[in-house]
């Protein structure tokens, strides 16, 4: 629990989904009033602080919060798709960080 004091966005350029998740992130910074900081293919923070598989190895692109005191918290790792049409779904991307980020900050959880 605590305050949101900036979005951190763990890119990979070549993503073919990067440009949905650079605009989730700039979405998510705009409303929350904190600044974006866009880092380029730094496995070791995603390793330290977002999600691994089996083998300790993260993949990319990550979102993550940093809240007061520095603790970094993963947002979302995996873009949704729309199961009806298979296409990236950026409006369930963008509900799931905000219930995400609304659990971190100790808020309720958005249905």
């Amino acid at each position: 629990m605590g305050k949101i004091v900036r979005i951190i966005l763990d890119e990979l350029p070549h993503h073919p989904h990067h440009r949905l998740w650079k605009q989730l992130a700039e979405r998510l910074s705009k409303e929350l009033g904190v600044p974006l900081e866009v880092i380029t293919e730094d496995y070791v923070f995603a390793i330290e602080h977002g999600e691994t598989d089996d083998l300790g190895m993260a993949s990319l692109p990550q979102l993550f919060v940093e809240l007061e005191g520095g603790r970094v918290e993963l947002v979302l790792s995996r873009f949704p798709f729309d199961p009806a049409t298979t296409n990236p779904d950026p409006e369930e991307a963008y509900k799931q960080a905000m219930r995400r980020i609304k659990e971190l900050i100790g808020g309720a959880g958005e249905s």
